[in-house]
């Protein structure tokens, strides 16, 4: 995209102390609709996740490039009085304000939401921490941690006593993701009124509200899950199966798409089986359904079964790595990959693209992530003036 099309947060400066996963994925998510982020990172180091490796790309550690295009870096040292200088006008010139240091570190610094407030009635201030502001205040914020202590490793896993975490941060995740939705609220919110506000976000309670039907289960019907493996709580069959050749993902959400899976099979008695008839009875015998559906399945390779239940609209699919997925969406027209129009064109930087379509103002992929400190002197002629 041209300077011509600006994102649909064209104007927005966001000052980022985020560091590691939650609050840069937030924070990249504004700059790719258009803000204008400046990462504070610690002069030498930077963000932790610069030194996270393998992998490697371009000499720079993939973790940090995943969530930090669109960026500008702007080394300070808030541990001195001139650092902390540059951090406070920063704050005094910014829309939003993101941080997710532990409860209190900011206010180290003098820049806490009050004192930020002070400086910048209309800033918008977004605190990610592990736990919230108060009893949790001192509990350390890793996604592993809180996959464990708020519930999601209980239901996942298949074996009894040994329950595993997702294969990727997803608590961090969907923290940014929450960080983000508050941040753009408080936005609106502010350009109505003039006025800023303090927009929380702890992981755990992004964690229990992302748990939805497994979390409503408990608050609504009293009812604590255990683990289930690949199975669904509420629907059968759904599931993975062994295909002759891989793994295969059947997912049935209704009793017509089950009669389909039961003629695709070559078992239409199963659909009018007591058992089976409908969903209800077929959660209650989910290990007899799981036996005749796996009989069959084996008896042909993953690609055909694929090839001959998805016209008669059944949800179906292989088990892909990454390679197969990326491969799935290309076929599909979805674009999954991005180069950043600054990338060395001898060696471009292909990034994960943002999920979110608009028509008039599409994300934009301007700045490869930033080397560290890589804006500091031209930042700076900027706070200065």
């Amino acid at each position: 995209m041209s300077a011509a099309a600006p994102g649909p947060l064209s104007g927005v400066v966001v000052a980022d102390f985020g560091r590691v996963l939650a609050a840069p994925y937030a924070t990249m998510l504004l700059a790719d609709l258009g803000a204008d982020v400046i990462k504070v990172e610690r002069p030498g180091s930077g963000d932790d996740t610069r030194a996270w490796g393998p992998p490697h790309a371009h000499g720079e550690s993939t973790y940090f490039l995943s969530v930090n295009r669109n960026k500008r870096s702007l080394t300070l040292d808030l541990g001195t009085a001139e650092g902390r200088r540059y951090a406070r006008e920063l704050v005094r010139r910014a829309d939003v304000l993101v941080e997710n240091f532990r409860p209190g570190t900011m206010h180290k610094y003098g820049l806490s939401y009050e004192e930020a407030h002070a400086l910048n009635p209309g800033v918008v201030y977004c605190s990610v921490t592990g736990f919230g502001a108060g009893e949790g205040a001192a509990l350390p914020g890793y996604d592993l941690l809180l996959q464990a202590v708020g519930g999601l490793m209980s239901v996942t896993g298949s074996t009894p006593g040994q329950p595993v975490k997702t294969g990727v941060a997803l608590v961090d995740v969907l923290t940014g993701l929450h960080a983000a939705v508050g941040v753009l609220a408080a936005l609106r919110h502010r350009d109505a009124t003039g006025e800023g506000q303090h927009v929380e976000v702890s992981l755990l309670s992004s964690l229990l509200s992302s748990m939805v039907n497994q979390a409503g289960g408990y608050t609504l019907a009293g009812r604590v899950p255990g683990l289930l493996g690949n199975r669904h709580p509420s629907i059968a069959p759904y599931e993975v199966y062994r295909a002759a050749d891989r793994p295969l993902v059947v997912a049935v959400g209704n009793d017509r798409q089950f009669l389909a899976l039961c003629r695709g099979l070559g078992a239409e008695p199963l659909a009018t089986d007591p058992r089976f008839a409908s969903n209800a009875d077929r959660v209650a015998h989910v290990d007899a359904l799981a036996e005749e559906i796996s009989a069959r399945l084996v008896l042909r390779t993953a690609a055909e079964w694929f090839d001959l239940l998805t016209p008669l609209g059944v949800p179906c699919g292989p088990v892909n790595d990454l390679a197969g997925a990326f491969g799935l969406a290309e076929r599909l027209g979805l674009s999954p990959q991005v180069t950043p129009a600054d990338a060395d064109p001898g060696d471009p930087m292909r990034l994960v693209a943002n999920p979110i379509g608009l028509s008039r103002t599409p994300p934009r992929y301007e700045r490869r992530p930033p080397r560290l400190g890589q804006h500091t002197e031209d930042l700076r002629r900027w706070l200065d003036g």
